[in-house]
């Protein structure tokens, strides 16, 4: 198996597409129907995502098999977190609007192994009712840490890894 990981590219934006819009059903057939709903991510965001270099893609044997948004620097998110505390205030990146393919078993792992690799310490979150992403999160080994809020108020269980 041939694993590689590149900034996504305007030609890559429909299999993209494609994959978050795979992720938004499967959310809904495991018990996550609101947490994207059926637009999320929006594709004007997954265009900036692109331009800014900050979308990334997973290929395997040639193939996109998983995408997610890196962020470098502080996520004004997570300012405030609330039933618990962050490890460290360290820069650190966030991985977000992580998805597969579906194709290949071990993408996200793949995905934050490369992550952890290249960029160190590690934030992500994810809804309360996202049963399968907590489950994953915590078999890499990341932290619970608390709660935090996006910007629509809606809450988010928050994670780090060192």
């Amino acid at each position: 198996m041939n694993v590689s990981f590149r900034p996504a590219r305007w030609e890559d934006l429909p299999e993209i597409l494609s994959i978050y819009a795979r992720a938004r059903q499967f959310m809904k057939d495991t018990g996550n129907p609101t947490q994207w709903g059926d637009t999320h991510p929006p594709e004007a965001a997954v265009r900036k995502d692109i331009e800014r270099q900050q979308s990334i893609v997973c290929e395997i044997d040639g193939f996109i098999e998983g995408v997610f948004y890196l962020a470098d620097g502080a996520d004004p998110t997570y300012e405030i977190i609330e039933d618990g505390a962050w490890l460290s205030d360290a820069p650190y990146h966030t991985i977000h609007r992580i998805a597969s393919s579906g194709r290949v078993k071990g993408v996200f792992s793949l995905c934050v192994d490369w992550a952890h690799k290249h960029y160190g310490y590690l934030r992500i979150d994810t809804h309360h009712d996202n049963k399968v992403m907590q489950h994953l999160i915590a078999k890499k080994g990341f932290v619970r840490s608390g709660i935090i809020y996006q910007p629509d108020g809606s809450p988010r269980i928050a994670y780090e890894l060192f």
